[in-house]
């Protein structure tokens, strides 16, 4: 049986009514974030954001099948109001907020790769900070019902899960990405996660209609 947080997600799951027109200024925010990095040549930063970008997609991918097998909830879920939910734990603000954030993050991120802070690789440093940090924010939307918790193992009390998967493999791809020395490889590493995502929705979602 659906918790109740989950029934009310899928009541709105891709329902083109609840349209709302400041998605379209918040696309164009999106996309001038990328102009700008892109204008500048600053291909760490852009691929940066893309792999974090798409390592949010697996993540909401295999959320939405954690409650297709369990028909009780996925992990996170989104049922909040929004102009569009995607997925049942993801909407298109979280989407467009998610798209930028690899871009902002790593523009945190000190020149020197191998400078340690506290003793700890930089890189490692803000990974694991930043995770912290986007694991309390998640905290304060669960607190207003936007974003919902329904196991035990996964909840404001027990937050270590949430910091490791929720976040953490986000950005340590995405700086691993960011360092990378040659655009080439950061292309073919974006462009096998887009792969593994693009992949998994045409299998699950549209072959199957699982998400």
């Amino acid at each position: 049986m659906p918790t109740k947080s989950a029934l009310e997600a899928l009541q709105h799951l891709r329902d083109p009514g609840t349209f709302q027109w400041y998605v379209i200024p918040l696309f164009a925010f999106v996309v001038y974030v990328y102009a700008v990095e892109i204008e500048r040549k600053n291909w760490n930063l852009v691929f940066a954001g893309l792999a974090f970008w798409g390592m949010d997609w697996f993540n909401e991918i295999w959320n939405a099948l954690v409650f297709h097998f369990t028909q009780y909830a996925p992990v996170w879920g989104a049922p909040g109001k929004s102009a569009y939910e995607i997925l049942i734990g993801l909407n298109i603000e979280i989407s467009f907020m998610f798209a930028i954030a690899g871009i902002t993050f790593a523009k945190l991120l000190p020149s020197d790769k191998k400078l340690k802070i506290l003793g700890i690789p930089n890189r490692w440093f803000f990974a694991v900070l930043d995770s912290i940090f986007c694991v309390l924010i998640e905290m304060l939307l669960h607190a207003v019902g936007a974003l919902t918790w329904d196991y035990s193992w996964w909840n404001a009390s027990a937050p270590v899960l949430i910091v490791i998967f929720g976040y953490l493999t986000f950005f340590v791809v995405s700086f691993w990405v960011f360092d990378m020395k040659t655009v080439r490889k950061k292309i073919i590493t974006t462009g096998v996660i887009y792969a593994v995502d693009i992949i998994a929705i045409l299998i699950f979602g549209v072959l199957l209609g699982w998400l």
